[in-house]
This record gives C-alpha cells, sequence and structure tokens, in this order.
C-alpha cells in the first residue's frame, strides 16, 4: 500500500528461530509466503505475523525489503507482472490466424493463471485498500493486451460504430468475472469455464459483426 512505512523489530523481539538459507532462496521463500498471507488476511496484515509464519525474525524480513510497501511490490511482480507472457501481444496481433482463435487461446491461457485464489483476494483487497497495485497492473495490461486487441477489432469491424476500449473492458471483465465468482463470493464455478469464456469471445465478436473465421 502506498505510504507503508512499517520498520523492523529488532532480533529475537518476536521470539522466532531461523534457519539459514542462501539469500536468494530466502528471498523467494519471503515472497511466496507473502503472496499467501496477503490473500489471506488483506494487505494491512503485519510483517510481524508474516515473520511468525515463517519461523524468522521480523528484521530478517526488512533485511531483504527496506520497507512494507517494497515487499508488496515484489508480491505485486509475482502475482500480476510475472504471469503476463511476453509473447501475449505477438500472438493476439497475427493476423494470420482467425481473431476468433487468438482470443480463445489467449483467454484460456489468461483464465488458467488468475482464476486461482490467491491472485483473486490480492487483486481484491488492493481495490478496497485504495493500494496502487491494482491501477498499476490494469494500466500494464490495457498497454500491452487490451489497445492491440482494441486495434484488431477496429480492423475487423462491420459495424457503423467503431468499437470503443469499454467494449473490450467489458469482454475483459466479463471472464475474469468467472474467477470472481468462484474465489470471492465462493458461488460454484462454471461447470465448463471454457464454454463460458468462447461463449462471451462469439458474443464480443457478433456485435461488431466479425466472422469467427477472420
Amino acid at each position: 500500500m502506498d505510504g507503508q512505512t512499517e520498520r523492523p523489530a529488532r532480533d529475537g523481539e518476536d521470539g522466532a528461530t531461523r534457519r539459514r538459507l542462501p539469500p536468494a532462496e530466502r528471498r523467494q521463500q519471503i515472497v511466496d509466503e507473502a503472496v499467501r498471507f496477503f490473500a489471506e488476511v488483506g494487505l494491512e496484515g503485519k510483517t510481524r505475523e508474516l515473520a511468525r509464519r515463517l519461523g524468522v525474525t521480523q528484521s530478517l524480513i526488512f533485511n531483504y525489503f527496506a520497507t512494507k510497501d517494497e515487499l508488496i511490490d515484489a508480491v505485486y511482480e509475482k502475482v500480476y507482472i510475472g504471469r503476463l507472457s511476453p509473447a501475449w501481444p505477438e500472438r493476439l496481433t497475427d493476423r494470420s490466424v482467425p481473431l476468433r482463435d487468438r482470443l480463445l487461446a489467449f483467454y484460456s491461457e489468461y483464465s488458467a493463471l488468475i482464476f486461482e485464489r490467491e491472485w483473486m483476494r490480492i487483486f481484491m483487497f488492493s481495490g478496497l485498500a485504495g493500494a496502487s497495485l491494482n491501477r498499476r497492473y490494469l494500466e500494464h495490461l490495457g498497454d500491452v493486451i487490451l489497445l492491440p486487441l482494441l486495434a484488431e477489432t477496429e480492423a475487423l469491424a462491420q459495424t457503423d460504430a467503431p468499437p470503443k476500449m469499454e467494449d473490450v473492458w467489458n469482454l475483459h471483465g466479463g471472464i475474469v468475472y468467472i474467477g470472481i465468482r468462484q474465489h470471492i463470493y465462493r458461488m460454484p464455478k462454471p461447470a465448463k469455464p471454457q464454454e463460458e469464456i468462447a461463449r462471451a469471445i462469439d458474443k464480443y465478436l457478433l456485435y461488431f459483426g466479425i466472422d469467427s473465421e477472420n
């Protein structure tokens, strides 16, 4: 969260015991547990409690991350940016492949990565807390995925009214909602999520008069 300046306790203050690990392995361990921790309790969770779960001192965490903000940034990189494949923009704009096939391939892969409890709950907690994680992620997603998708839709649309960015966000949001329904609202997920994704894509293409073979 913006402005987090939580500082470490002194070694031994929290009574934690420590097992020595190589620095890179220890840092990864902290980030992995922080993902699980913040997904469970929200971004207001205290690093003292995170340290207790890790079995280390709070000060050890701050040896790797100067502030809680830095730790949350590392969580952001792992949960959000680390799941966006650098190959997706090129594949989404490959006009040798029908747009429907490109969309199906992208959202099948994307949904497999984000339809997870940790991703959904951290995203929810970040939004509720007014943290910058959501804004940064959605801006990045818009630039590298949704703007190219809008251009591809514009190139094929057969309607008088041109596609707008809001139309692309509506498609994207409708698909993401499948995961929200399961992990946030605790409602049963569709029996066949991929069929729901295909239905949303077909509805989107039909709205703009785009043939599924184009």
